[in-house]
């Protein structure tokens, strides 16, 4: 898995846990203050948004036998931007002046109510917070298993690397033992001719002193 990859993946994380914690203040805040947390808020999803972008990217350089994990690990991100999304857009209408009028009514006597509803948000969004921390402790672990993998795929290929060089060798070896029998072979070949010449001129030789 790529560097880059790694380092969006920590900025994400690091990114989502603190808008994590902006969402469970925003309901809390003074209206200035609410707006102002907000605003950063919004900014913060944007870059999360883009740092998706950037680690799709990367997944899709990633050699297809091993792309697999890391979409499984993007949807899971995908899927917790969606929920974070959505307790935002909770957290932006919860207890506004319009809502609590609603909920309240003009006497504002729903005191009780209110705080009710404020600690089921609470609740929600610590819930929310606990699915993420879940997630990216699964990340982290996916993370392991797969730097365990290429190491894994590193040793085996200097394995076959050297099984290659031994091969070369062997091959080297074997030409030239070819070479040495071939040249053998052809020197026992010529031998029984030379012996042949030698036994006819003998013979030539004891026929003339006959005669």
């Amino acid at each position: 898995m790529s560097s880059d990859f790694e380092g969006y993946e920590q900025d994400f994380a690091v990114l989502t846990a603190e808008i994590t914690s902006k969402i469970a203040r925003v309901p809390r805040l003074p209206p200035d203050e609410k707006k102002q947390m907000v605003a950063n808020v919004e900014k913060q999803f944007e870059e999360a948004k883009e740092l998706l972008e950037q680690m799709d990217l990367e997944v899709r350089e990633i050699p297809p036998q091993s792309r697999g994990m890391y979409s499984n690990r993007m949807r899971s991100y995908k899927q917790e931007m969606g929920k974070l999304e959505t307790d935002f857009k909770r957290s932006r209408i919860a207890y506004s002046d319009e809502v609590r009028n609603e909920l309240l009514g003009d006497d504002g006597n729903s005191s009780e109510n209110q705080r009710a509803h404020l600690l089921d948000n609470t609740e929600r969004l610590e819930r929310s917070s606990r699915r993420l921390e879940a997630g990216y402790q699964i990340a982290v672990e996916t993370e392991q298993i797969g730097q365990e993998m290429l190491e894994n795929l590193s040793h085996d290929r200097e394995k076959i690397q050297r099984a290659r060089e031994r091969l070369r060798e062997t091959d080297a070896n074997l030409g030239k033992s070819s070479r040495v029998l071939t040249g053998m072979l052809r020197r026992l070949g010529r031998e029984p001719k030379h012996h042949l010449r030698n036994m006819k001129s003998s013979h030539g030789r004891k026929e003339s002193k006959i005669y």
